[in-house]
């Protein structure tokens, strides 16, 4: 494995993100939030890739959060501070816009800036042993807007001031029960649950899972009725390949091969 603190790798129809920082328990510094968008943008250019995965290249620790020993440096320069923010915020935005669905496969602490890059995935599966955190309150800091949308959309509000106001850690179970991620699992099972995850979003219709996924992101930017794209692309199934093959298979009661990429 490269020795980069952040890398992708790619097997067959997924590419991992990976956090590889292990000895710093992945700790996000500036020049790792900086890389994020141009990662996920080669895992959209690669035709074979089908399902983005963000996860730790170490067990037991998925991310302690932004990187605290550049915090003296960024807040003693306020250009710093601006070049900070709109790299973690090109970063979140970037994941969350990625045009593949998103994994995250959380193992252990899961906390700060770790968190949030979790949140800007379309689902998160976690072990047991794996806490989750969102502290600004505990450094004198402020959650960005944008930052806190993510949290409300999934949590709702309640649940949200809960986890800001005191910048506690919840356990697997209670992220679980108030759906900041979508399972819970043994450290055993994880592993093979994302690939299970990952291989049904791989092995069903590119073209209505990656219209779907843009059709939700509308839905997540405020828009409550068709805009004409939204529906154009309703209208364009009825043309595609993957309808003709879809139906054939049902038809003849096999899997289908669809071959839109």
């Amino acid at each position: 494995m490269s020795d980069e603190p952040i890398i992708l790798e790619r097997d067959g129809a997924v590419a991992r993100l990976v956090l590889n920082r292990p000895d710093k328990k992945n700790a996000i510094t500036e020049a790792m939030w900086a890389a994020v968008p141009g990662l996920v943008e080669a895992a959209e250019a690669d035709a074979a890739v089908k399902v983005v995965v963000l996860a730790s290249a170490a067990p037991g620790v998925f991310s302690a959060g932004a990187d605290i020993a550049e915090f003296t440096e960024i807040a003693a320069d306020p250009e710093r501070r601006r070049s900070n923010q709109r790299a973690v915020r090109a970063a979140q935005d970037r994941l969350m816009r990625c045009k593949k669905p998103t994994i995250a496969e959380i193992d252990g602490a899961c906390v700060g800036g770790g968190c949030g890059l979790a949140l800007a995935c379309d689902m998160r599966l976690a072990s047991g042993r794996s806490r989750f955190g969102i502290t600004p309150v505990k450094l004198g800091l402020v959650y960005s807007l944008e930052d806190a949308k993510r949290l409300v959309d999934l949590v709702g509000p309640a649940h949200a001031k809960s986890i800001l106001f005191t910048g506690r850690l919840l356990d697997a179970a209670e992220a679980g029960r108030i759906g900041l991620v979508n399972d819970v699992m043994s450290v055993d099972d994880l592993g093979p649950a994302v690939a299970k995850l990952a291989g049904e979003i791989a092995a069903a219709s590119q073209f209505g899972v990656r219209g779907i996924k843009h059709i939700l992101g509308l839905v997540r930017d405020g828009h409550a009725a068709d805009t004409p794209e939204a529906l154009q692309m309703f209208l364009d199934g009825y043309d595609g390949e993957d309808l003709a093959e879809g139906v054939a298979a049902f038809l003849e009661k096999r899997k289908p091969r669809f071959t839109y990429s």
